[in-house]
């Protein structure tokens, strides 16, 4: 909606509450007229009820906190449910009208005319504190601040972007080739080379999480396959068969998962070549 019906709207609104408060006038004045004030204050007391019902509207409009608009939704309720008591008697009453009943007549109804009275005198009264205690929330209301047409859009544009970067189909990594890869490892007698099968690592595809910082790399220089089973048949040396398992050798060389059954299956191997070389020797 633009500015020019916005303000139509506004206007249209007064308009309505202007005549409404006209058609409401006579009423409240002959019922003020009749719990016994004088003429100038009968004049003045359709604003006080009426009047309340107007500035409660406007601060259900202004106000923002749910407690505070809760608060005026229900002054504006409660004395328009008032208001329309009073018309509602001043219509059932043809006495009032014109404020023919005398002072202080109204309590002749009855049990009902006692409510009436008490009614319509609590009503100022009313105003002076829901009044005051709506002015106080208006005046110490702070509209929350709104970001400006060019966060929004930055904003927008930077959700849009990540919703369409997950919603994108993760790239499939190219399948690497599953066949071991020959390594020459020395004996440990170093008198002949012996082959080796080092499986190649995973090829499970890796999401990226951006460009490691220099702070963060690691310092420890990389090891060729040779260093690191030397390393590892040190680390070894006086443990037995049954403790030779990967996740030692692993935390032992500091390596992953899948170069420790490497050189765990290596070290089976030399130790296996060297069992059967003993015992060929004692065999002789």
């Amino acid at each position: 909606m633009n500015r020019k019906a916005k303000t139509l709207l506004v206007l249209a609104l007064v308009g309505v509450v202007g005549m409404a408060f006209r058609v409401s006038w006579n009423a409240l004045r002959d019922i003020a007229t009749a719990i016994g004030a004088d003429p100038t204050a009968a004049r003045l007391y359709a604003f006080v009820v009426d009047g309340l019902m107007a500035l409660a509207l406007v601060a259900t409009l202004v106000l923002t906190k749910a407690s505070d608009r809760k608060f005026a939704l229900r002054v504006l309720a409660a004395y328009t449910v008032a208001s329309l008591v009073l018309n509602y008697v001043h219509g059932l009453v043809p006495e009032l009208h014109g404020g023919s009943v005398g002072p202080g007549r109204l309590a002749d109804l009855g049990k009902v005319g006692w409510l009436l009275v008490l009614l319509a005198t609590s009503l100022p009264v009313g105003s002076i504190y829901f009044g005051s205690d709506l002015v106080a929330k208006v005046l110490h209301h702070r509209p929350e601040p709104t970001p400006n047409a060019e966060e929004t859009a930055e904003t927008e544009s930077n959700r849009s972007t990540a919703d369409l970067e997950e919603s994108a189909p993760e790239p499939v990594a190219p399948v690497a080739d599953p066949t071991p890869l020959p390594v020459e490892l020395p004996a440990p007698d170093q008198s002949a080379p012996t082959v080796a099968a080092v499986p190649a690592e995973s090829a499970r595809p890796r999401r990226a999480t951006g460009r490691v910082p220099e702070s963060a790399r690691t310092t420890r220089p990389k090891r060729t396959p040779a260093e690191l089973l030397d390393e590892a048949r040190s680390a070894t040396a006086d443990w037995s068969d049954e403790e030779l398992t990967a996740e030692r050798i692993r935390r032992a060389v500091r390596t992953s998962a899948e170069k420790a059954r490497g050189l765990r299956d290596a070290l089976r191997a030399e130790r296996a070549e060297a069992s059967a070389g003993e015992s060929e020797a004692a065999a002789a």
